[in-house]
């Protein structure tokens, strides 16, 4: 902490790289102990599967970091009707929902920050607006899903602007045979969903994907009703030496807005609509283009390219004011891969870099405002092997950005605002054996302002400074043939953290602004245990504890808000008879302060338990579910806001039940 963003960053991230490269490049015996990591015929379940999470293709329990994969079995085993249902108490990930999008907050932040401080990618592909409003992760329905790769803590290296407290990768389904599915579900609060997905080859070396899905529901709370579609569209052409793919994504999400509560009326009727608020809606239409290409160039080296281009349109009547925001965002990144192969194992490089330009214009009736933001980042990462069973990971990146801001309040005449950052990374991984697993990492992070954040600052401040960060973690995994541990523990330290401050009376309007945060800081510890009891029983537990508070300011010593120190997650598989199957969770979140009391003035929401079981059947080709979430139908704060001049409470969902039938061919 405390270093200048500089240049120089990147070229000695590059010069280590390059060192380790000509340090192990000879061979130093012809006998040596076999690689865990290179083990075929163990039980290791981890050792099966392969990720890209690391932009690179490798295994899980080789990268130096705590990765978490769900994969096709466990999303079937859950029951899980969406991302959202799938993804709450993974991997110490706690959930905030505002009736009208969810966010995944993971390592400490609040809902409003985690929009910012969490990537959300499909397929690699960012998901994550140019401004502050939250991913559509509704966009992504479960039947196009083959995977999730979670990885928690800071990827400035690999990712850099936003990767701070974690990024989850939602890898699609990429067919290759000639198939087919249909699914239809009903249940609670007049619920209907279809989807459906078909497959096959054009010939030996091309082939095709489509998938579509269609949602209507009144959901839980009054005037929340939805309607939202979404379609892709893949052509693929693969051979030995070459892959190249075009696909075309359509989503429309049209749903009204309760708004939030007060306590009193929460209390009363959390179903009810606000006031005021009857009639109001948010209706997003996106569509997106993606290529992407790759070829192998030898048996070491191979090149790659991914260009994507993706335009949003929001119409909207909020807060009493009709108001419509467009946004397109066009990016470009190429990368070359390594996998050289030494003595002890497999040097893995990755270098590229990542260019975006995206626009947002704003026009409601009190904004009239204009952002381009171009962004330019080169990064690299090597792992190296330093013995059959030790290795060591380095990398770095630097990025520059730049605003192009006019705003008819801070900026009439308009503003150029120029930033840059840089990430560092050095990590070590032992494997002393295919069970076990050590690794210790220190990355850097940083984020850049959204581009509506840098035009509501206090009134003397021209432009927001990139927050920056370091997070340090060390953990230990054990997989043995029928359980499995996991033990992690971070700490992550901010500076200029980007925040909305609501007790400020310097803002564009009287009130609060986005401002640069005194210091902050958070520690942390995750465990989980998995036990296969019998081919039957599969039994889990998880648990996480967050000490998250501000080091400087007026705040200092309080705790950060919105963020539960304890939570976690215990969850049954039971396979009782042939073709059935139940699945039973139960996902804990502690008590914490309403979102912006950063001087914990208020009292703290209550804890609470959301309990959720699914019944699944399977015979053939033919597959039938029935899910009931928050079983014990829990009242509780799904998302809530901290105001002097009265709280905003938006209740979570109560007891609903999903009935799902489908059939593959």
């Amino acid at each position: 902490m405390g270093t200048k963003p500089t240049t120089i960053a990147l070229l000695i991230s590059a010069m280590l790289c390059a060192t380790s490269l000509n340090a192990v490049a000879a061979p130093t015996s012809t006998q040596s102990i076999p690689s865990a990591s290179t083990a075929s015929n163990t039980d290791v379940k981890m050792d099966e599967t392969i990720v890209v999470i690391g932009r690179n293709q490798t295994n899980p329990l080789n990268i130096a970091a705590n990765v978490n994969v769900i994969d096709a079995a466990d999303i079937e085993m859950s029951g899980a009707n969406n991302l959202t249902d799938l993804l709450r108490g993974q991997s110490g990930i706690q959930v905030s929902d505002n009736n009208s999008g969810t966010v995944f907050s993971m390592r400490g932040f609040s809902a409003s920050q985690a929009v910012n401080n969490t990537l959300i990618l499909v397929d690699g592909r960012r998901l994550n607006n140019i401004d502050i409003s939250a991913p559509s992760v509704e966009s992504i329905p479960l039947n196009l899903i083959e995977r999730v790769e979670i990885l928690s803590g800071s990827a400035g290296v690999l990712y850099g602007d936003q990767a701070v407290g974690g990024v989850i990768n939602i890898i699609t389904k990429a067919p290759t045979e000639t198939a087919g599915g249909l699914q239809v579900s009903g249940g609670s609060f007049d619920t209907y969903e279809v989807k459906g997905d078909v497959s096959g080859a054009i010939s030996d070396t091309w082939r095709y994907f489509l998938a579509g899905s269609y949602n209507e529901s009144d959901n839980y709370r009054d005037n929340n009703d939805n309607e939202t579609g979404s379609i892709l569209g893949r052509i693929q052409y693969q051979t030995d030496v070459e892959d190249f793919y075009v696909e075309v994504n359509y989503f429309d999400n049209d749903r009204q807005a309760p708004g939030a509560l007060s306590l009193a009326q929460y209390e009363d009727n959390p179903r009810q609509v606000a006031s005021f608020s009857d009639g109001e809606y948010s209706h997003e239409i996106t569509t997106a283009v993606r290529s992407g290409y790759q070829y192998q160039l030898t048996d070491v080296w191979a090149l790659g390219a991914d260009l994507t281009y993706s335009d949003t349109s929001t119409s909207s009547l909020l807060f009493g004011s009709a108001g419509h925001i467009d946004r397109d965002l066009l990016s470009f990144s190429p990368k070359a891969t390594a996998n050289y192969p030494l003595a002890n194992g497999a040097l893995t490089m990755v270098a590229g870099i990542d260019v975006s330009r995206g626009e947002a214009d704003f026009d409601t009736l009190y904004i009239q405002r204009n952002n381009e933001q171009t962004m330019q980042s080169a990064y690299v990462q090597a792992t190296v092997p330093l013995t059959s069973t030790l290795s060591y990971v380095v990398g770095g990146r630097y990025s520059e950005v730049t605003d192009d801001l006019t705003d008819q309040l801070l900026y009439a005449d308009g503003i150029e605002l120029d930033n840059d950052a840089h990430a560092l990374e050095l990590g070590v991984n032992y494997r002393p054996s295919v069970e076990h697993r050590f690794y210790v990492r220190a990355n850097d992070n940083f984020r850049f302002a959204k581009v509506d954040e840098q035009a509501y600052t206090p009134l003397d401040v021209q432009g927001l400074d990139p927050q920056t960060g370091r997070s340090f973690e060390a953990g230990w995994d054990w997989t043995g043939a029928t359980q499995t541990v996991k033990l992690n523990l971070y700490r992550l330290d901010l500076e200029d953290e980007i925040v909305y401050d609501g007790s400020r009376t310097d803002g564009p309007y009287g009130g609060g602004a986005n401002v640069n945060a005194d210091e902050s800081r958070r520690f942390g510890i995750n465990t989980s245990y998995e036990v296969q009891l019998s081919n039957d029983w599969l039994l889990g537990a998880s648990y996480d504890y967050i000490d998250a508070e501000f080091t400087q300011g007026e705040n200092e010593g309080k705790a950060l808000s919105w963020v539960a120190e304890h939570s976690g997650k215990a969850y049954m598989s039971y396979d009782f008879a042939d073709h059935w199957q139940t699945f039973v969770e139960g996902v804990y979140t502690g008590e914490r302060y309403m979102e912006g009391d950063n001087s914990n003035a208020g009292d703290k929401l209550d804890s609470y338990v959301l309990t959720n079981l699914a019944l699944n059947y399977q015979r053939n080709a033919w597959t039938a579910s029935l899910r009931v979430d928050n079983l014990l139908d829990e009242e509780y704060v799904g998302t809530g806001y901290y105001s002097s001049f009265g709280n905003g409470y938006y209740s979570g969902t109560g007891r609903a039940f999903r009935l799902t039938a489908g059939y593959r061919f």
